[in-house]
Protein backbone atom coordinates (compact mmCIF):
# COMPACT_ATOMS: atom_id res chain seq x y z
CA UNK A 1 0.00 0.00 0.00
CA UNK A 2 1.31 3.45 -0.90
CA UNK A 3 1.87 6.11 1.76
CA UNK A 4 -1.04 8.13 0.35
CA UNK A 5 -3.40 5.16 0.37
CA UNK A 6 -2.40 4.28 3.94
CA UNK A 7 -3.08 7.84 5.10
CA UNK A 8 -6.46 7.83 3.36
CA UNK A 9 -7.41 4.56 5.03
CA UNK A 10 -6.39 5.95 8.42
CA UNK A 11 -8.71 8.92 7.93
CA UNK A 12 -11.53 6.57 6.93
CA UNK A 13 -11.02 4.36 9.99
CA UNK A 14 -10.95 7.40 12.29
CA UNK A 15 -14.28 8.60 10.92
CA UNK A 16 -15.71 5.12 11.34
CA UNK A 17 -14.56 5.13 14.97
CA UNK A 18 -16.90 8.05 15.54
CA UNK A 19 -19.74 6.83 13.34
CA UNK A 20 -19.69 3.41 15.06
CA UNK A 21 -20.09 5.13 18.42
CA UNK A 22 -16.82 3.93 20.00
CA UNK A 23 -15.32 7.42 19.95
CA UNK A 24 -16.47 10.99 20.38
CA UNK A 25 -15.13 14.36 19.22
CA UNK A 26 -11.35 14.63 19.22
CA UNK A 27 -10.83 11.83 21.75
CA UNK A 28 -8.93 8.74 20.69
CA UNK A 29 -6.04 8.25 18.29
CA UNK A 30 -4.67 5.82 15.72
CA UNK A 31 -1.23 4.75 14.51
CA UNK A 32 0.13 2.43 11.82
CA UNK A 33 3.60 1.00 11.34
CA UNK A 34 5.17 2.31 8.12
CA UNK A 35 8.60 0.95 7.29
CA UNK A 36 11.08 2.07 9.94
CA UNK A 37 8.74 4.75 11.24
CA UNK A 38 5.02 5.05 11.94
CA UNK A 39 2.07 7.26 11.05
CA UNK A 40 -0.11 8.73 13.79
CA UNK A 41 -3.12 11.02 14.00
CA UNK A 42 -2.47 14.68 14.91
CA UNK A 43 -3.31 16.25 18.25
CA UNK A 44 -6.72 17.83 18.81
CA UNK A 45 -8.06 17.69 15.24
CA UNK A 46 -11.67 16.57 14.67
CA UNK A 47 -11.81 13.56 12.37
CA UNK A 48 -14.45 15.08 10.11
CA UNK A 49 -12.02 17.81 8.97
CA UNK A 50 -8.84 15.74 9.13
CA UNK A 51 -7.29 14.86 5.77
CA UNK A 52 -4.49 12.50 4.67
CA UNK A 53 -1.91 15.31 4.76
CA UNK A 54 -2.71 15.94 8.43
CA UNK A 55 -1.46 12.48 9.44
CA UNK A 56 1.90 12.80 11.20
CA UNK A 57 5.00 10.75 10.38
CA UNK A 58 7.05 9.87 13.46
CA UNK A 59 10.36 8.13 14.02
CA UNK A 60 10.91 5.88 17.02
CA UNK A 61 13.24 8.47 18.55
CA UNK A 62 10.24 10.80 19.02
CA UNK A 63 10.97 13.17 16.13
CA UNK A 64 8.17 13.94 13.69
CA UNK A 65 7.30 15.69 10.44
CA UNK A 66 4.24 17.92 10.03
CA UNK A 67 1.59 18.69 12.63
CA UNK A 68 2.03 17.99 16.34
CA UNK A 69 1.29 14.29 16.98
CA UNK A 70 -1.31 12.94 19.38
CA UNK A 71 -0.46 13.51 23.03
CA UNK A 72 -0.53 9.72 23.42
CA UNK A 73 2.32 9.14 20.93
CA UNK A 74 4.49 7.49 23.60
CA UNK A 75 2.35 4.39 24.03
CA UNK A 76 1.92 4.11 20.25
CA UNK A 77 5.69 4.19 19.80
CA UNK A 78 6.45 1.86 22.69
CA UNK A 79 3.83 -0.74 21.77
CA UNK A 80 4.98 -0.82 18.15
CA UNK A 81 8.59 -1.22 19.32
CA UNK A 82 7.69 -4.03 21.69
CA UNK A 83 5.20 -5.90 19.51
CA UNK A 84 6.52 -6.89 16.12
CA UNK A 85 3.40 -9.04 15.66
CA UNK A 86 1.13 -6.02 15.29
CA UNK A 87 1.05 -3.01 12.96
CA UNK A 88 -1.89 -0.91 14.17
CA UNK A 89 -2.81 0.67 17.50
CA UNK A 90 -6.28 2.09 18.05
CA UNK A 91 -7.17 4.02 21.20
CA UNK A 92 -10.66 5.26 22.02
CA UNK A 93 -12.91 6.26 24.91
CA UNK A 94 -15.80 3.92 24.17
CA UNK A 95 -18.48 4.34 26.82
CA UNK A 96 -18.84 0.87 28.36
CA UNK A 97 -15.14 -0.01 28.20
CA UNK A 98 -14.40 3.30 29.90
CA UNK A 99 -17.11 2.62 32.48
CA UNK A 100 -15.30 -0.56 33.50
CA UNK A 101 -11.94 1.22 33.32
CA UNK A 102 -13.24 3.83 35.78
CA UNK A 103 -13.66 0.98 38.28
CA UNK A 104 -10.33 -0.62 37.27
CA UNK A 105 -12.27 -3.74 36.28
CA UNK A 106 -10.53 -6.45 34.31
CA UNK A 107 -12.98 -8.25 32.00
CA UNK A 108 -12.98 -11.96 32.94
CA UNK A 109 -13.96 -14.86 30.71
CA UNK A 110 -17.66 -14.41 31.52
CA UNK A 111 -18.27 -14.90 27.78
CA UNK A 112 -16.19 -16.97 25.38
CA UNK A 113 -15.62 -13.96 23.08
CA UNK A 114 -13.25 -12.54 25.69
CA UNK A 115 -10.77 -14.77 23.87
CA UNK A 116 -10.64 -12.38 20.90
CA UNK A 117 -8.12 -10.34 22.88
CA UNK A 118 -5.79 -13.34 23.00
CA UNK A 119 -6.25 -14.62 26.54
CA UNK A 120 -8.64 -15.48 29.35
CA UNK A 121 -9.07 -11.84 30.39
CA UNK A 122 -8.97 -8.30 29.06
CA UNK A 123 -6.82 -6.59 31.67
CA UNK A 124 -7.20 -3.06 32.99
CA UNK A 125 -3.95 -1.09 33.20
CA UNK A 126 -3.17 0.96 36.29
CA UNK A 127 -4.04 4.63 36.03
CA UNK A 128 -1.45 7.20 34.92
CA UNK A 129 -1.77 10.75 33.60
CA UNK A 130 -2.59 10.86 29.88
CA UNK A 131 0.32 11.40 27.53
CA UNK A 132 2.96 10.29 30.05
CA UNK A 133 5.61 7.60 29.93
CA UNK A 134 3.98 6.04 32.99
CA UNK A 135 0.79 5.49 31.00
CA UNK A 136 2.78 3.82 28.24
CA UNK A 137 4.60 1.58 30.73
CA UNK A 138 1.30 0.55 32.35
CA UNK A 139 -0.28 -0.21 28.97
CA UNK A 140 2.62 -2.47 28.00
CA UNK A 141 2.13 -4.51 31.17
CA UNK A 142 -1.62 -4.90 30.55
CA UNK A 143 -1.04 -5.86 26.90
CA UNK A 144 1.43 -8.65 27.60
CA UNK A 145 0.25 -11.60 25.48
CA UNK A 146 -2.92 -9.68 24.65
CA UNK A 147 -4.39 -7.72 21.74
CA UNK A 148 -6.47 -5.34 23.86
CA UNK A 149 -6.63 -3.76 27.28
CA UNK A 150 -8.51 -1.15 29.26
CA UNK A 151 -6.73 1.90 30.63
CA UNK A 152 -7.63 2.75 34.22
CA UNK A 153 -10.01 5.74 34.35
CA UNK A 154 -9.29 6.47 30.70
CA UNK A 155 -10.42 4.17 27.86
CA UNK A 156 -9.28 1.20 25.81
CA UNK A 157 -6.49 0.15 23.44
CA UNK A 158 -6.93 -2.43 20.68
CA UNK A 159 -4.14 -3.78 18.48
CA UNK A 160 -4.31 -5.20 14.98
CA UNK A 161 -2.36 -6.57 12.06
CA UNK A 162 -4.20 -4.06 9.87
CA UNK A 163 -6.58 -1.13 10.27
CA UNK A 164 -9.78 -3.11 9.74
CA UNK A 165 -8.73 -5.70 12.30
CA UNK A 166 -7.95 -3.07 14.94
CA UNK A 167 -11.32 -1.35 14.43
CA UNK A 168 -13.16 -4.68 14.54
CA UNK A 169 -11.43 -5.60 17.80
CA UNK A 170 -12.15 -2.22 19.42
CA UNK A 171 -15.86 -2.65 18.62
CA UNK A 172 -15.76 -6.21 20.03
CA UNK A 173 -14.13 -4.96 23.25
CA UNK A 174 -16.83 -2.32 23.60
CA UNK A 175 -19.56 -4.93 22.97
CA UNK A 176 -18.08 -7.26 25.58
CA UNK A 177 -17.80 -4.35 28.00
CA UNK A 178 -21.46 -3.51 27.55
CA UNK A 179 -22.49 -7.14 28.08
CA UNK A 180 -20.33 -7.37 31.20
CA UNK A 181 -21.76 -4.18 32.70
CA UNK A 182 -25.27 -5.51 32.07
CA UNK A 183 -24.43 -8.97 33.42
CA UNK A 184 -23.11 -7.39 36.62
CA UNK A 185 -26.58 -5.94 37.24
CA UNK A 186 -27.68 -9.51 38.03
CA UNK A 187 -24.60 -10.17 40.15
CA UNK A 188 -21.14 -11.53 39.38
CA UNK A 189 -21.54 -13.80 36.33
CA UNK A 190 -19.99 -17.28 36.23
CA UNK A 191 -16.61 -17.45 34.51
CA UNK A 192 -15.46 -20.04 31.99
CA UNK A 193 -12.51 -22.16 33.09
CA UNK A 194 -9.00 -21.56 31.76
CA UNK A 195 -9.19 -25.03 30.19
CA UNK A 196 -12.33 -24.13 28.23
CA UNK A 197 -10.90 -20.76 27.24
CA UNK A 198 -7.82 -22.57 25.96
CA UNK A 199 -10.07 -24.56 23.63
CA UNK A 200 -11.90 -21.38 22.58
CA UNK A 201 -8.67 -19.53 21.79
CA UNK A 202 -7.37 -22.51 19.82
CA UNK A 203 -10.60 -22.57 17.78
CA UNK A 204 -10.27 -18.83 17.12
CA UNK A 205 -6.65 -19.25 16.08
CA UNK A 206 -7.58 -22.00 13.62
CA UNK A 207 -10.26 -19.81 12.09
CA UNK A 208 -7.84 -16.87 11.76
CA UNK A 209 -5.65 -19.12 9.63
CA UNK A 210 -8.58 -19.95 7.39
CA UNK A 211 -9.10 -23.42 8.88
CA UNK A 212 -12.38 -24.89 10.05
CA UNK A 213 -13.05 -24.44 13.77
CA UNK A 214 -14.03 -28.12 14.14
CA UNK A 215 -12.04 -30.01 16.73
CA UNK A 216 -9.50 -32.50 15.41
CA UNK A 217 -10.23 -36.21 15.72
CA UNK A 218 -13.99 -36.07 15.14
CA UNK A 219 -15.94 -37.49 12.22
CA UNK A 220 -18.77 -34.98 12.34
CA UNK A 221 -17.10 -32.07 10.55
CA UNK A 222 -18.34 -29.60 7.96
CA UNK A 223 -16.99 -30.51 4.50
CA UNK A 224 -17.71 -29.63 0.87
CA UNK A 225 -20.34 -31.76 -0.82
CA UNK A 226 -18.92 -34.13 -3.42
CA UNK A 227 -20.24 -34.22 -6.96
Amino acid sequence: MTDKALREEMVSICRRMNSSGINQGTAGNLSVRSGRSFLITPSGMPYDIMGPDDIVEMDFDGTYVGRRPSSEWRFHRDILKAREDISVILHCHSVYATTLACHHRTIPSFHYMTGVAGGTTIRCAAYATFGTQALSDNALVALKDRLACLLGQHGQISLGTNLEHALWLAIEVETLSRMYVQALMLGEPPVLSDEEMGRVIDQMRRMSYGLAPDAEGTNDVARPREG
